[in-house]
């Protein structure tokens, strides 16, 4: 009996795996019926076939009995989503993409591409890759436009390749770090070397003053600049050495030229200055202005004025504050924008093509940050921008977020200064009352943009404070659920489509979180690779969705 019944569980179990699909069919249909009905006037997405291991997943879920979770999974990846291509070559990326926009174009669906190419991407990260320079990257973007042809098409250009420039990688990487490290580099030459030399001062007089008499260019080293020769030959007497050297002359910014407190413009310098015994006693006088003897000599303050010539020394000073400011950006920067500009150029060319360029989220760069980086990157040619691709972000946030950004670039399309726009740190009542001094009446003057809503459900993840060194809160967060379902009928003027952009079920990578790992400390297991399919997490956004994914049609009437 025993064995009968174990056969019959396990035939019910394989039976009920394999009818799963065709079972909860119309099931599925009911719970990607806002898709459906929401985009049929406009547009309607198109769903790719889903990752083999999802489908395993869905039967291991059957075979235990657990229906509901099943059922709710096999909907989540069976919703419209955004088709990803990235570290293919240009033959097989022109292939997959003229497959998927057919079958597309058969079903009579809109497909959304994720291209995700850039050099350099994600600085290094979990999701290091991309072309091999710019002309590489061309040629794999001309293969992508020959697959698309002039078939309709959805793109969301290089998520992150904006929000984070070549430029932005070691901040982003090792901001914690470079400021640990950064703090007792700027902190040590004003207090440890300024000891360093009092302490060196304070044991060599001793033995450095029966040399006094003889170096007249002792006195030299503390007015030692433009005025340097004319104190040496003022020094020639013991007196007049001991006056240049006590008068305030010597606080004056010849004075500070050589003062041992600034290290790291006087290396070459005191190099010479410390092979003298004399130059033991220069730091002593430069760091203590000893004002007896400035009180014994007044009459040297008279004769003082005309050496403050360093009117010709101000002049070094403003250039070297120019060569501060860096007027040209680094190479690989400049190289990105060349690379975002001839994606734009040749998708855009094609017709049929909507290209929507990466802007980050509403929790990451200002409005007057970002807006520069979409003027230079081609906003002005492309169809707008995308928002909180594999983030977060309340559809709420990202929709003002977006309406700022889009408020902005049309002013700064009309000469006004990003840095004057309205962010979104500022009170809602001011941000609208600057909006309705700048903002074009007709919605179509402006930029469209759209967002992903794929893994927002439950909004961004707040996790608790000192817990870890890096909370990474955008790689795997834990409890997060599936949000709005996509859909081209958003009510929103400026808002296109609420997408899937990232696939919800793969992982982030695997989030070490600043530890040393494999574990993620978080979630206490070993995630996996960046773009593997993640089945806790996968389960988690079923559970958490907002929202909440119908799986059973309920009764009318009940």
């Amino acid at each position: 009996m025993r064995k009968r019944r174990k056969i019959l569980t396990v035939s019910t179990a394989v039976v009920a795996a394999a009818t799963l699909p065709l079972l909860i069919s119309p099931v599925v249909s009911a719970a990607a019926r806002e898709d459906d009905d929401d985009s049929s006037r406009i547009a309607r997405l198109y769903a790719p076939p889903p990752d083999r291991d999802s489908y395993r997943q869905v039967a291991r879920l059957a075979w235990r009995g657990d229906f509901r979770d099943s059922a709710g999974l096999l909907a989540m990846v069976r919703t419209p989503q955004a088709v990803w291509y990235g570290d293919e070559s240009p033959e097989r990326v022109e292939r997959l993409v003229r497959r998927t926009t057919r079958s597309a174009d058969v079903q009579g669906r809109l497909p959304v591409l994720a291209l995700y190419n850039i050099p350099g991407r994600d600085c290094g990260s979990y999701s290091s890759g991309g072309a091999d320079g710019l002309a590489a990257y061309e040629a794999w973007i001309d293969a992508v436009a020959e697959g698309i042809g002039d078939r309709k098409v959805l793109i969301v250009l290089e998520p992150d390749s904006l929000s984070l420039l070549p430029s932005d990688c070691a901040d982003e990487s090792n901001a914690d770090q470079t400021a640990v490290e950064q703090q007792p580099a700027e902190e040590q030459p004003a207090e440890e070397q300024l000891a360093a030399e009092q302490q060196t001062a304070a044991e060599q007089p001793p033995t450095d003053l029966p040399p006094l008499p003889d170096p007249g260019a002792s006195t030299s080293p503390p007015a030692a600049s433009a005025a340097q020769d004319a104190g040496q030959d003022a020094a020639q007497s013991p007196d007049a050495q001991a006056a240049d050297a006590q008068s305030p002359d010597a606080q004056s910014p010849d004075a500070q030229s050589p003062d041992p407190r600034l290290p790291a413009s006087e290396d070459p310098a005191p190099k010479p200055a410390e092979a003298q015994e004399p130059s033991g006693l220069e730091p002593s006088a430069s760091q203590s202005p000893a004002p007896e003897p400035s009180a014994e000599q007044p009459g040297t303050l008279p004769e003082l004025p005309p050496l403050p010539t360093p009117d010709p020394v101000t002049p070094d000073a403003e250039d070297v504050g120019d060569l501060d400011t860096p007027v040209v950006e680094d190479q690989e920067t400049a190289a990105r924008y060349s690379e975002i500009n001839y994606a734009v150029d040749a998708l855009t060319a094609l017709g049929n093509a909507s290209v929507y360029l990466d802007a980050g989220h509403a929790g990451w760069h200002s409005v007057s940050s970002i807006v520069p980086r979409l003027i230079k990157a081609g906003i002005d040619r492309a169809t707008g921008f995308a928002l909180n691709v594999s983030h977060y972000q309340t559809d709420p946030d990202s929709a003002w977020y977006g309406r700022l950004i889009s408020s902005c670039l049309a002013y700064a399309d009309e000469g006004g200064d990003p840095e004057d726009c309205a962010d979104q740190s500022w009170s809602r009542r001011h941000a609208r009352r600057w909006l309705h001094a700048h903002v074009p009446d007709d919605p179509g003057r402006m930029k469209h943009f759209v967002t992903d809503t794929s893994r927002n459900g439950q909004g961004p993840w707040a996790p608790r404070a000192g817990a870890h060194l890096d909370a990474q809160s955008w790689c795997n967060p834990p409890a997060r659920g599936l949000g709005r379902r996509p859909t081209t009928r958003t009510g929103d003027a400026l808002l296109d489509a609420a997408l899937w952009v990232k696939t919800p079920g793969e992982s982030d990578g695997r989030c070490l979180r600043g530890t040393d790992g494999p574990l993620d400390p978080v979630r206490g297991t070993v995630n996996p690779d960046a773009g593997e399919w993640f089945p806790e997490q996968a389960l988690e956004l079923v559970r958490y969705a907002e929202p909440s994914v119908k799986v059973f049609r309920r009764t009318h009437g009940r």
